[in-house]
């Protein structure tokens, strides 16, 4: 398989307000596409350091783009 081959489909859904949030982050940095920006911000999430660990048994609502002000990556609930 070329590099530019992809052999997996990823869906996720996204509220309004969090696919909003890519979209304006795509536009700004001129990506050519809204799955190209996406892996864009997979990698750099992918890289980042500092991230929070989930706690047990937390849910896939409880992960969003946003924080409840509707800024920003909000990330996963932190362990106490």
């Amino acid at each position: 398989m070329s590099d530019l081959e992809r052999g997996e489909r990823l869906q996720i859904m996204l509220s309004a307000e969090e696919l909003r949030a890519v979209e304006d982050w795509r536009f700004d940095k001129r990506m050519p596409s809204r799955a190209a920006a996406v892996r864009e911000l997979l990698r750099r999430g992918l890289s980042a350091e500092g991230f929070n660990v989930a706690v047990d048994g937390a849910r896939s609502g409880s992960f969003s783009v946003l924080d409840k002000d509707g800024h920003g990556a909000a990330g996963a609930p932190e362990k106490d």
